[in-house]
């Protein structure tokens, strides 16, 4: 069968992550969550299979323990190159799985001043995202990095969420095709993070006309720098 009629074919069959390392042939041990959800929701065996950057037609075993991989799609990954630098937040299962359909490459979480949520769960984070990338007809699924403070990241030539540029103002050059975008706390930067900002050179953006929650503030600063 045809690459074209294969994707033709898959249409609306479940999408399963099942790690990196994927090729036709491959037989992949899956979990009995995964087994319940082929076999008693979506009531069928066939799916799709996906990780690193390809999908693949692929069948549950008659056993229900593993996948066994078949013929390559010809999808193309949607995903992007950029990794979103954000202080996590209340909110932060909303703000990555917004981002990871948007197509974000990767997640640096950044400790700032003013960030009072340090206690993530990043396993459920780390599911989050899984379950984001298979609804969103991703062939991948964003790497989430360890945290680290702002004082320790490289500031050149980012873009970051500007709360002093003007409201509406037009996006700088410079930031478009950027490949990192940082995003501060609901309390936003400390005018000391923001004299690291600028005497690094990193550059700033506007968001609109309104004040946004910070989740809502990292979707509209990726859809800035790709649209």
């Amino acid at each position: 069968m045809m690459k074209r009629e294969i994707k033709k074919h898959m249409k609306n069959i479940p999408r399963i992550f099942v790690g990196d390392n994927i090729k036709t042939g491959a037989i992949i041990p899956v979990g009995a969550n995964i087994s319940h959800y082929l076999t008693r929701v979506m009531r069928r065996r066939d799916c799709i299979a996906f990780g690193g950057g390809n999908e693949y037609a692929a069948q549950l075993s008659d056993d229900g323990k593993s996948i066994m991989v078949g013929a390559q799609t010809a999808h193309t990954d949607p995903s992007n190159n950029i990794t979103l630098m954000f202080a996590p937040i209340k909110r932060t299962d909303d703000l990555m799985n917004m981002a990871t359909q948007m197509g974000i490459a990767a997640f640096l979480p950044v400790i700032t001043e003013r960030t009072n949520a340090e206690h993530i769960n990043w396993s459920r984070m780390e599911k989050i995202v899984i379950e984001a990338s298979e609804q969103s007809n991703r062939n991948s699924v964003p790497k989430i990095l360890p945290p680290q403070k702002f004082t320790e990241l490289d500031l050149k030539n980012i873009v970051f969420a500007d709360e002093r540029a003007a409201y509406g103002a037009a996006l700088p050059h410079s930031a478009r095709g950027a490949n990192r975008i940082l995003v501060g706390p609901a309390g936003g930067f400390s005018d000391t993070e923001f004299a690291a900002l600028d005497a690094a050179g990193a550059i700033g953006i506007s968001l609109g006309k309104t004040i946004l929650r910070a989740e809502l503030a990292a979707a509209i600063a990726i859809n800035r720098i790709t649209e």
